[in-house]
């Protein structure tokens, strides 16, 4: 199979990591006979110190030519000012807008070896395997902004469709898994959530009506992620609660960078990224965990580029190595060695064979 991937390292830890995850794909296309090409290029507050935008036109257009696009991560102290009239996350905001990609797919898998690593008591976490399905082009993030002397408004818009559209999504993934379904929301104070919880129930019961559905308020989504998280299958939710939520989640698996994520629209190209940020003050020390970043290549190769057999070897070489005791410093507890980013790279392309 031929693919082109553009590949946007970002900022801080990001180099790093879509570094790693690149390393894992050519090696996948050596093994099975593939031939990827990639293009890198800008986005961010890297994007801004060289380009003074945050998503430049030659990035716009790769991703467009591109059968799928892997994201490390953007922003940093640098381009921290909030009054700053660009800012990295502008970038990332426009790059999903440009792509179309409404779902984001964010796993939650707690692997047994390392739930010492999470703050959680170890029984909590046994058999922890949910589906986060995030709403992302709409809502507060993106409604019109006003500020004045002393006031500021986000404005938070949800249209019908746009709520069908992701709840058709995780109601599929519902039915491929054990068919729960709970739509997150804040129906009790905001039209949008009663909007939202309306159009749930009428998808799910009248297109599928093999899924169970569950209504539960954001707070108290919040807090039974940790007092019982494995009673979830699959979450779907709106913008901001998404992005709160997912980061929550992150804690039932030990830490920020062991989850992937997949941003899907209505074509096979996607944005895959791990869900951590850039982590500046990590940057350039080789310690950053890849592991987010190659199982985001796992769900690249299966959602975009439809290798399944591939990304399973992904998810099993990751899984394998960690079963091995293999650690980066975010996920070692004790006396456990602690492997850099570019070892634990090699760990795993040395594990897919």
């Amino acid at each position: 199979m031929d693919a082109l991937i553009t590949v946007l390292p970002g900022d801080g830890i990001g180099p790093e990591v879509t570094k790693s995850g690149v390393r894992v794909l050519q090696r996948i296309a050596e093994a099975f006979g593939h031939h990827f090409d990639f293009s890198t290029q800008l986005i961010g507050g890297a994007a801004i110190d060289a380009c003074n935008h945050p998503l430049p036109a030659d990035t716009i257009a790769s991703c467009h030519e591109s059968d799928a696009v892997l994201l490390g991560a953007v922003g940093g102290p640098k381009w921290s000012d909030p009054n700053a009239p660009m800012r990295p996350e502008q970038g990332l905001l426009g790059i999903r807008a440009e792509l179309g990609v409404f779902a984001n797919l964010r796993p939650v898998r707690v692997i047994d070896e390392l739930a010492k690593a999470s703050p959680l008591k170890a029984e909590l976490l046994t058999g922890v395997d949910l589906m986060v399905v995030r709403e992302l082009t709409g809502g507060i993030y993106f409604g019109e902004k006003k500020r004045d002397t002393d006031s500021a408004s986000d404005l938070c818009i949800y249209h019908t469709f746009e709520v069908e559209r992701i709840v058709r999504v995780a109601a599929r993934i519902a039915r491929e898994r054990k068919r729960k379904l709970c739509s997150v929301d804040k129906a009790n104070v905001l039209e949008t959530s009663r909007l939202w919880r309306d159009v749930a129930t009428r998808i799910v019961s009248q297109e599928f009506p093999d899924v169970a559905l569950e209504h539960m308020l954001v707070d108290a989504a919040a807090m039974h992620l940790l007092a019982r998280p494995r009673e979830f299958d699959v979450i779907v939710t709106e913008n901001m609660f998404g992005d709160i939520l997912t980061d929550e989640a992150s804690m039932l698996a030990g830490s920020l960078g062991m989850l992937p994520s997949a941003s899907l629209g209505e074509s096979k190209r996607g944005l895959y990224e791990p869900i951590h940020g850039s982590a500046p003050d990590i940057a350039g020390r080789n310690i950053a965990n890849p592991c987010g970043t190659i199982a985001s290549v796992a769900l690249l190769l299966r959602h975009s580029l439809g290798l399944e057999a591939e990304a399973a070897l992904v998810e099993t070489a990751l899984l394998q190595v960690i079963s091995n005791g293999a650690r980066t410093a975010d996920i070692a507890r004790g006396n456990d060695p602690v492997l850099s980013t570019s070892a634990m790279t090699a760990k795993v392309v040395e594990q897919i064979r």
